[in-house]
Protein backbone atom coordinates (compact mmCIF):
# COMPACT_ATOMS: atom_id res chain seq x y z
CA UNK A 1 0.00 0.00 0.00
CA UNK A 2 1.24 3.65 -0.63
CA UNK A 3 2.18 5.42 2.02
CA UNK A 4 1.93 9.37 0.94
CA UNK A 5 -0.52 10.72 -1.74
CA UNK A 6 -1.27 13.96 -3.81
CA UNK A 7 -4.31 15.16 -5.16
CA UNK A 8 -4.57 17.15 -7.89
CA UNK A 9 -8.39 18.46 -9.17
CA UNK A 10 -9.26 20.45 -12.27
CA UNK A 11 -12.51 22.18 -13.22
CA UNK A 12 -15.92 22.94 -11.02
CA UNK A 13 -16.19 22.80 -7.30
CA UNK A 14 -17.91 19.37 -7.65
CA UNK A 15 -14.21 18.21 -8.37
CA UNK A 16 -12.91 20.62 -5.53
CA UNK A 17 -15.01 18.71 -3.19
CA UNK A 18 -14.54 15.35 -4.94
CA UNK A 19 -11.22 16.08 -4.19
CA UNK A 20 -11.39 16.75 -0.53
CA UNK A 21 -13.50 13.64 0.11
CA UNK A 22 -10.82 11.38 -1.74
CA UNK A 23 -8.32 13.08 0.34
CA UNK A 24 -10.53 12.47 3.80
CA UNK A 25 -10.88 8.63 2.77
CA UNK A 26 -6.64 8.21 1.76
CA UNK A 27 -6.19 9.41 5.19
CA UNK A 28 -9.02 7.69 7.17
CA UNK A 29 -7.01 4.81 5.71
CA UNK A 30 -3.30 6.02 6.97
CA UNK A 31 -1.78 7.68 4.32
CA UNK A 32 -0.89 10.91 4.73
CA UNK A 33 -1.14 14.14 2.04
CA UNK A 34 2.27 15.05 0.58
CA UNK A 35 3.66 18.61 1.33
CA UNK A 36 4.25 21.21 -0.87
CA UNK A 37 7.39 20.55 -2.82
CA UNK A 38 7.67 17.20 -1.80
CA UNK A 39 7.50 13.52 -3.71
CA UNK A 40 4.08 11.58 -3.16
CA UNK A 41 4.12 7.54 -3.53
CA UNK A 42 0.11 7.97 -5.15
CA UNK A 43 -0.92 11.18 -7.76
CA UNK A 44 -4.81 11.10 -8.04
CA UNK A 45 -5.57 13.45 -11.33
CA UNK A 46 -9.04 14.34 -10.62
CA UNK A 47 -10.10 15.72 -14.15
CA UNK A 48 -12.74 17.66 -16.02
CA UNK A 49 -13.98 16.95 -19.18
CA UNK A 50 -16.43 19.67 -19.98
CA UNK A 51 -13.78 21.40 -22.29
CA UNK A 52 -12.15 20.12 -25.93
CA UNK A 53 -8.73 18.27 -25.23
CA UNK A 54 -9.47 17.66 -21.32
CA UNK A 55 -8.45 14.04 -22.35
CA UNK A 56 -5.50 15.01 -23.79
CA UNK A 57 -4.34 17.39 -21.09
CA UNK A 58 -4.61 14.82 -18.87
CA UNK A 59 -2.48 12.17 -20.83
CA UNK A 60 -0.06 14.66 -20.70
CA UNK A 61 -0.38 15.58 -17.21
CA UNK A 62 0.80 11.90 -16.98
CA UNK A 63 3.49 12.44 -18.83
CA UNK A 64 4.91 15.31 -16.85
CA UNK A 65 4.70 12.56 -13.39
CA UNK A 66 7.52 10.67 -15.18
CA UNK A 67 10.73 11.59 -13.40
CA UNK A 68 13.89 12.13 -15.44
CA UNK A 69 15.21 8.58 -13.85
CA UNK A 70 12.53 7.33 -15.32
CA UNK A 71 10.33 6.43 -12.23
CA UNK A 72 7.36 7.40 -11.20
CA UNK A 73 4.61 7.56 -8.70
CA UNK A 74 1.41 5.13 -9.18
CA UNK A 75 -1.25 7.40 -10.80
CA UNK A 76 -4.68 7.46 -10.36
CA UNK A 77 -6.64 8.77 -13.40
CA UNK A 78 -10.09 10.10 -11.88
CA UNK A 79 -12.88 12.38 -12.83
CA UNK A 80 -14.82 13.05 -15.38
CA UNK A 81 -12.32 12.54 -18.22
CA UNK A 82 -11.70 9.02 -16.28
CA UNK A 83 -15.48 7.97 -16.61
CA UNK A 84 -15.60 9.32 -20.35
CA UNK A 85 -12.34 7.06 -21.26
CA UNK A 86 -12.33 4.31 -18.87
CA UNK A 87 -10.39 1.58 -19.90
CA UNK A 88 -8.94 3.05 -22.76
CA UNK A 89 -7.20 5.79 -20.80
CA UNK A 90 -4.75 2.26 -20.03
CA UNK A 91 -4.41 1.60 -23.23
CA UNK A 92 -3.52 5.26 -24.86
CA UNK A 93 -0.76 4.76 -21.17
CA UNK A 94 0.86 2.77 -20.17
CA UNK A 95 1.48 5.18 -16.91
CA UNK A 96 -2.02 4.77 -15.36
CA UNK A 97 -2.39 2.56 -13.45
CA UNK A 98 -5.67 2.80 -11.83
CA UNK A 99 -8.61 4.65 -13.80
CA UNK A 100 -11.92 5.78 -11.24
CA UNK A 101 -14.88 7.49 -12.22
CA UNK A 102 -16.29 10.39 -10.08
CA UNK A 103 -18.95 8.49 -8.37
CA UNK A 104 -16.74 5.41 -7.18
CA UNK A 105 -14.09 7.22 -5.83
CA UNK A 106 -14.95 5.78 -2.37
CA UNK A 107 -13.78 2.66 -4.09
CA UNK A 108 -9.97 4.03 -4.36
CA UNK A 109 -8.54 2.03 -1.21
CA UNK A 110 -9.72 -1.37 -2.51
CA UNK A 111 -7.90 0.04 -6.26
CA UNK A 112 -4.79 1.30 -4.74
CA UNK A 113 -5.01 -1.92 -3.08
CA UNK A 114 -4.74 -3.89 -6.61
CA UNK A 115 -2.98 -1.19 -8.40
CA UNK A 116 0.11 -2.42 -5.87
CA UNK A 117 -0.54 -6.39 -6.55
CA UNK A 118 0.43 -5.13 -10.28
CA UNK A 119 -2.88 -5.07 -10.90
CA UNK A 120 -4.49 -1.96 -13.47
CA UNK A 121 -8.35 -1.42 -11.95
CA UNK A 122 -10.97 0.40 -14.00
CA UNK A 123 -14.07 1.47 -11.73
CA UNK A 124 -16.07 3.83 -13.84
CA UNK A 125 -19.66 2.16 -12.15
CA UNK A 126 -22.01 5.08 -11.21
CA UNK A 127 -23.90 4.28 -7.79
CA UNK A 128 -24.01 8.13 -7.05
CA UNK A 129 -25.04 8.16 -3.45
CA UNK A 130 -23.71 4.95 -2.06
CA UNK A 131 -20.32 6.00 -1.99
CA UNK A 132 -21.42 9.19 0.31
CA UNK A 133 -22.16 6.16 2.80
CA UNK A 134 -18.72 5.06 1.99
CA UNK A 135 -17.01 8.31 3.39
CA UNK A 136 -15.60 8.96 6.90
CA UNK A 137 -16.66 11.93 8.42
CA UNK A 138 -15.25 15.17 6.88
CA UNK A 139 -11.89 16.27 9.04
CA UNK A 140 -10.26 19.01 6.61
CA UNK A 141 -12.91 21.91 7.26
CA UNK A 142 -11.97 25.80 6.47
CA UNK A 143 -14.48 28.47 7.20
CA UNK A 144 -16.18 27.92 3.61
CA UNK A 145 -16.63 24.65 2.89
CA UNK A 146 -18.59 22.57 0.07
CA UNK A 147 -21.17 20.06 0.55
CA UNK A 148 -22.88 18.04 -2.18
CA UNK A 149 -26.45 17.61 -2.12
CA UNK A 150 -26.67 16.39 -5.75
CA UNK A 151 -25.45 14.46 -8.42
CA UNK A 152 -25.93 14.30 -12.38
CA UNK A 153 -28.42 16.08 -14.72
CA UNK A 154 -30.88 14.96 -16.80
CA UNK A 155 -31.16 17.83 -18.69
CA UNK A 156 -28.63 17.19 -21.69
CA UNK A 157 -27.41 20.31 -23.20
CA UNK A 158 -26.51 19.27 -26.73
CA UNK A 159 -22.79 20.49 -26.13
CA UNK A 160 -22.58 18.91 -22.50
CA UNK A 161 -21.32 15.39 -21.72
CA UNK A 162 -22.11 15.54 -17.64
CA UNK A 163 -25.50 13.59 -18.25
CA UNK A 164 -22.57 11.00 -19.68
CA UNK A 165 -20.21 11.50 -16.84
CA UNK A 166 -21.89 12.02 -13.87
CA UNK A 167 -25.01 10.31 -14.37
CA UNK A 168 -28.82 10.51 -13.50
CA UNK A 169 -29.61 13.71 -11.55
CA UNK A 170 -30.01 11.98 -7.85
CA UNK A 171 -30.51 13.91 -4.98
CA UNK A 172 -29.14 13.21 -1.28
CA UNK A 173 -30.96 12.39 1.29
CA UNK A 174 -32.15 15.44 3.82
CA UNK A 175 -31.02 13.22 6.83
CA UNK A 176 -27.41 13.02 5.61
CA UNK A 177 -27.27 16.35 4.39
CA UNK A 178 -28.26 17.95 7.55
CA UNK A 179 -25.95 15.68 9.44
CA UNK A 180 -22.87 16.57 7.07
CA UNK A 181 -23.40 20.52 7.19
CA UNK A 182 -23.68 20.21 10.74
CA UNK A 183 -20.72 18.52 11.23
CA UNK A 184 -19.00 20.32 9.06
CA UNK A 185 -19.98 23.67 11.46
CA UNK A 186 -18.64 21.54 14.12
CA UNK A 187 -15.51 21.60 12.81
CA UNK A 188 -15.33 25.12 12.02
CA UNK A 189 -17.25 26.19 8.69
CA UNK A 190 -19.16 28.97 9.12
CA UNK A 191 -20.49 29.32 5.20
CA UNK A 192 -21.82 26.59 3.27
CA UNK A 193 -22.20 26.19 -0.44
CA UNK A 194 -24.33 23.40 -1.35
CA UNK A 195 -23.45 21.80 -4.87
CA UNK A 196 -24.90 20.06 -7.63
CA UNK A 197 -24.62 19.96 -11.14
CA UNK A 198 -28.39 21.31 -11.12
CA UNK A 199 -28.82 21.53 -7.71
CA UNK A 200 -32.17 23.18 -7.97
CA UNK A 201 -33.43 20.30 -8.72
CA UNK A 202 -32.97 18.73 -5.53
CA UNK A 203 -35.85 17.37 -4.14
CA UNK A 204 -36.53 15.02 -0.30
CA UNK A 205 -38.37 14.57 2.69
CA UNK A 206 -37.50 15.68 5.92
CA UNK A 207 -38.01 14.05 9.34
CA UNK A 208 -41.56 15.19 9.51
CA UNK A 209 -42.84 13.67 6.30
CA UNK A 210 -42.94 16.65 4.10
CA UNK A 211 -41.39 16.51 0.34
CA UNK A 212 -39.90 19.37 -0.85
CA UNK A 213 -37.39 21.40 -2.70
CA UNK A 214 -33.86 23.08 -2.65
CA UNK A 215 -35.98 26.19 -0.52
CA UNK A 216 -37.16 23.60 2.03
CA UNK A 217 -33.29 22.25 2.92
CA UNK A 218 -32.02 25.74 2.82
CA UNK A 219 -34.99 27.03 5.55
CA UNK A 220 -34.19 23.80 7.40
CA UNK A 221 -30.08 24.66 7.33
CA UNK A 222 -30.29 28.31 8.27
CA UNK A 223 -31.36 27.15 12.01
CA UNK A 224 -27.94 25.14 12.44
CA UNK A 225 -26.19 27.37 15.10
CA UNK A 226 -23.36 28.89 14.09
CA UNK A 227 -23.48 28.88 10.43
CA UNK A 228 -23.76 32.27 9.04
CA UNK A 229 -23.88 31.69 5.52
CA UNK A 230 -25.65 29.52 2.87
CA UNK A 231 -24.71 29.81 -0.99
CA UNK A 232 -25.95 27.02 -3.82
CA UNK A 233 -24.66 26.31 -7.16
CA UNK A 234 -25.00 25.29 -10.03
CA UNK A 235 -28.67 26.13 -10.75
CA UNK A 236 -30.72 25.67 -14.11
CA UNK A 237 -33.59 28.51 -15.03
CA UNK A 238 -36.18 25.26 -15.97
CA UNK A 239 -35.95 24.31 -12.13
CA UNK A 240 -35.61 27.69 -10.10
CA UNK A 241 -39.66 27.84 -8.31
CA UNK A 242 -41.25 30.28 -6.39
CA UNK A 243 -40.56 29.07 -2.64
CA UNK A 244 -36.74 29.25 -3.66
CA UNK A 245 -37.03 32.90 -5.07
CA UNK A 246 -39.30 33.68 -1.59
CA UNK A 247 -36.30 32.32 0.22
CA UNK A 248 -33.76 35.02 -1.09
CA UNK A 249 -35.97 37.46 0.76
CA UNK A 250 -37.22 35.87 3.43
CA UNK A 251 -33.84 33.74 5.30
CA UNK A 252 -31.26 36.25 6.11
CA UNK A 253 -28.44 33.54 5.64
CA UNK A 254 -28.81 32.47 2.14
CA UNK A 255 -26.87 35.06 0.49
CA UNK A 256 -27.60 37.70 -1.98
CA UNK A 257 -25.83 35.78 -4.91
CA UNK A 258 -27.37 33.98 -7.58
CA UNK A 259 -24.81 31.78 -10.32
CA UNK A 260 -27.58 31.28 -13.17
CA UNK A 261 -26.28 30.04 -16.75
CA UNK A 262 -28.30 31.01 -19.58
CA UNK A 263 -25.21 30.19 -21.97
CA UNK A 264 -27.34 32.23 -25.17
CA UNK A 265 -29.14 35.41 -26.12
CA UNK A 266 -30.74 33.90 -28.98
CA UNK A 267 -33.93 31.86 -28.55
CA UNK A 268 -33.04 30.00 -31.73
CA UNK A 269 -29.55 29.13 -30.49
CA UNK A 270 -31.04 27.89 -26.51
CA UNK A 271 -33.57 25.75 -28.16
CA UNK A 272 -30.34 23.87 -30.43
CA UNK A 273 -28.44 23.98 -27.26
CA UNK A 274 -31.97 21.99 -25.48
CA UNK A 275 -31.61 24.46 -22.73
CA UNK A 276 -35.48 24.13 -21.91
CA UNK A 277 -35.86 28.29 -21.54
CA UNK A 278 -35.68 31.40 -24.08
CA UNK A 279 -34.35 34.64 -23.09
CA UNK A 280 -37.64 36.40 -21.96
CA UNK A 281 -38.27 33.26 -19.35
CA UNK A 282 -34.80 34.23 -18.16
CA UNK A 283 -35.13 37.50 -18.06
CA UNK A 284 -38.32 37.48 -15.86
CA UNK A 285 -36.98 34.58 -13.86
CA UNK A 286 -34.32 37.25 -13.02
CA UNK A 287 -36.44 40.04 -12.43
CA UNK A 288 -38.63 37.60 -10.31
CA UNK A 289 -35.28 37.15 -8.15
CA UNK A 290 -34.32 41.18 -7.70
CA UNK A 291 -38.26 42.02 -6.67
CA UNK A 292 -37.63 39.13 -3.49
CA UNK A 293 -33.81 40.46 -2.96
CA UNK A 294 -33.35 43.70 -4.68
CA UNK A 295 -29.20 43.82 -4.09
CA UNK A 296 -29.19 40.31 -5.58
CA UNK A 297 -25.72 39.92 -7.44
CA UNK A 298 -26.47 37.59 -10.59
CA UNK A 299 -23.53 35.50 -12.41
CA UNK A 300 -24.26 33.38 -15.19
CA UNK A 301 -22.70 31.16 -18.19
CA UNK A 302 -21.56 31.70 -21.35
CA UNK A 303 -21.36 30.29 -25.02
CA UNK A 304 -19.89 31.82 -27.70
CA UNK A 305 -19.36 30.32 -30.98
CA UNK A 306 -22.25 27.43 -31.06
CA UNK A 307 -23.51 25.84 -34.26
CA UNK A 308 -24.90 27.98 -36.19
CA UNK A 309 -24.25 31.00 -34.63
CA UNK A 310 -24.97 33.90 -36.19
CA UNK A 311 -23.68 37.52 -36.18
CA UNK A 312 -27.02 39.11 -35.15
CA UNK A 313 -27.36 36.42 -32.47
CA UNK A 314 -24.18 36.96 -31.01
CA UNK A 315 -26.19 40.41 -30.62
CA UNK A 316 -28.78 38.93 -28.84
CA UNK A 317 -26.17 37.42 -26.38
CA UNK A 318 -24.30 40.80 -25.56
CA UNK A 319 -27.98 42.58 -25.19
CA UNK A 320 -29.05 40.06 -22.34
CA UNK A 321 -25.62 40.87 -20.66
CA UNK A 322 -26.23 44.35 -21.04
CA UNK A 323 -30.22 43.52 -19.81
CA UNK A 324 -29.13 41.73 -16.56
CA UNK A 325 -25.95 43.97 -15.87
CA UNK A 326 -24.02 40.72 -14.43
CA UNK A 327 -21.80 40.89 -11.45
CA UNK A 328 -19.63 38.57 -12.60
CA UNK A 329 -19.97 35.31 -15.28
CA UNK A 330 -17.65 32.74 -16.90
CA UNK A 331 -17.81 32.96 -20.61
CA UNK A 332 -16.08 30.19 -22.62
CA UNK A 333 -15.64 29.56 -26.84
CA UNK A 334 -17.68 26.38 -27.75
CA UNK A 335 -16.23 22.97 -27.65
CA UNK A 336 -17.18 20.21 -29.42
CA UNK A 337 -17.21 17.19 -26.72
CA UNK A 338 -17.23 13.99 -28.83
CA UNK A 339 -20.66 11.84 -28.23
CA UNK A 340 -22.66 14.77 -27.52
CA UNK A 341 -25.26 16.33 -30.61
CA UNK A 342 -23.42 19.31 -30.97
CA UNK A 343 -20.20 17.72 -32.26
CA UNK A 344 -22.09 16.49 -35.13
CA UNK A 345 -23.69 19.86 -36.29
CA UNK A 346 -23.50 21.31 -39.29
CA UNK A 347 -21.94 25.62 -39.75
CA UNK A 348 -19.36 25.15 -36.82
CA UNK A 349 -17.85 28.15 -36.13
CA UNK A 350 -14.26 29.40 -37.16
CA UNK A 351 -11.63 29.87 -34.35
CA UNK A 352 -11.01 33.35 -35.03
CA UNK A 353 -14.69 34.01 -35.24
CA UNK A 354 -15.36 32.58 -32.16
CA UNK A 355 -11.97 34.62 -30.64
CA UNK A 356 -13.57 38.11 -31.41
CA UNK A 357 -17.00 37.16 -30.34
CA UNK A 358 -15.47 35.94 -26.62
CA UNK A 359 -13.16 39.37 -26.33
CA UNK A 360 -16.23 41.21 -27.00
CA UNK A 361 -18.29 39.20 -25.07
CA UNK A 362 -15.39 39.37 -21.82
CA UNK A 363 -14.82 42.68 -22.20
CA UNK A 364 -18.76 43.61 -21.72
CA UNK A 365 -18.94 41.06 -18.88
CA UNK A 366 -16.16 42.95 -17.14
CA UNK A 367 -17.47 46.54 -17.76
CA UNK A 368 -20.71 45.73 -15.68
CA UNK A 369 -18.60 43.60 -12.51
CA UNK A 370 -16.11 46.58 -12.01
CA UNK A 371 -19.50 48.78 -11.63
CA UNK A 372 -21.20 46.33 -9.52
CA UNK A 373 -18.19 46.34 -7.43
CA UNK A 374 -18.20 50.01 -7.62
CA UNK A 375 -21.39 50.34 -6.38
CA UNK A 376 -20.56 48.76 -2.84
CA UNK A 377 -17.70 51.88 -2.31
CA UNK A 378 -18.84 53.41 1.12
CA UNK A 379 -20.84 50.66 2.29
CA UNK A 380 -20.37 48.73 5.17
CA UNK A 381 -20.75 45.15 4.97
CA UNK A 382 -20.00 41.68 6.76
CA UNK A 383 -17.09 39.93 5.56
CA UNK A 384 -16.10 36.33 6.19
CA UNK A 385 -12.34 35.95 6.66
CA UNK A 386 -10.91 33.20 4.58
CA UNK A 387 -7.12 33.45 4.38
CA UNK A 388 -3.80 35.72 4.54
CA UNK A 389 -3.43 38.39 1.88
CA UNK A 390 0.22 39.28 0.35
CA UNK A 391 0.88 42.05 2.58
CA UNK A 392 2.14 41.58 6.33
CA UNK A 393 -1.27 42.61 8.29
CA UNK A 394 -3.03 41.81 5.30
CA UNK A 395 -5.83 39.19 5.48
CA UNK A 396 -8.65 38.04 2.20
CA UNK A 397 -12.71 37.65 2.94
CA UNK A 398 -15.71 37.15 0.93
CA UNK A 399 -18.30 40.08 0.91
CA UNK A 400 -22.14 38.25 0.99
CA UNK A 401 -21.84 38.64 -3.05
CA UNK A 402 -18.91 36.61 -3.58
CA UNK A 403 -16.25 39.41 -4.00
CA UNK A 404 -13.13 39.03 -2.39
CA UNK A 405 -12.28 41.88 0.14
CA UNK A 406 -8.80 42.98 1.08
CA UNK A 407 -8.65 43.95 4.39
CA UNK A 408 -5.70 45.32 7.01
CA UNK A 409 -6.71 43.11 10.65
CA UNK A 410 -5.66 41.15 13.13
CA UNK A 411 -8.71 38.82 12.88
CA UNK A 412 -8.23 35.18 12.56
CA UNK A 413 -9.54 32.82 9.90
CA UNK A 414 -13.32 32.51 10.16
CA UNK A 415 -14.39 35.42 12.03
CA UNK A 416 -17.10 37.77 10.11
CA UNK A 417 -15.53 41.58 10.83
CA UNK A 418 -17.31 44.35 9.29
CA UNK A 419 -15.51 46.63 6.78
CA UNK A 420 -16.28 49.53 5.03
CA UNK A 421 -15.41 49.79 1.37
CA UNK A 422 -13.25 51.79 0.13
CA UNK A 423 -11.79 50.81 -3.08
CA UNK A 424 -13.27 48.80 -6.17
CA UNK A 425 -10.94 46.73 -8.45
CA UNK A 426 -12.33 44.90 -11.14
CA UNK A 427 -12.56 41.31 -9.27
CA UNK A 428 -12.32 42.64 -5.96
CA UNK A 429 -12.78 44.76 -3.28
CA UNK A 430 -10.25 47.15 -0.88
CA UNK A 431 -11.76 47.89 2.92
CA UNK A 432 -10.71 49.29 6.47
CA UNK A 433 -12.09 47.90 9.67
CA UNK A 434 -15.43 49.70 10.32
CA UNK A 435 -13.78 50.75 14.09
CA UNK A 436 -10.98 52.15 12.33
CA UNK A 437 -12.95 54.04 9.97
CA UNK A 438 -12.71 58.05 10.78
CA UNK A 439 -15.90 59.74 12.16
Amino acid sequence: MTKSFRIKSFGCQMNVYDGERMAELLGDKGMTEAKDGEDADLVVLNTCHIREKAAEKAYSDVGRLKKTDGTRPMIALAGCVAQAEGSEAQRRSDAIDIVVGPQAYHRLPELIEGASKGLRPVDTDMPAISKFDAMPARSKVGPSAFLTVAEGCDKFCTYCVVPYTRGAEISRPWADIVAEAESLVDRGAREITLLGQNVSAWSGENEKGQTGGLELLVRRLAKIDGLERIRYTTSHPADMDEGLIAAHGEVDKLMPYLHLPVQAGSDRILKAMNRHHTAESYLKLIERFRAARPDMAISGDFIVGFPGETDAEFEETLAIVDAVRYASAYSFKYSPRPGTPAAQMEDQIEPAVMDERLQRLQSRISAHSLDFNRSKVGETMSILIERQGKRPGQMIGKSPWLQSVFVETDAPIGTMIDVKIEQALPNSLGGRLKEKVAA
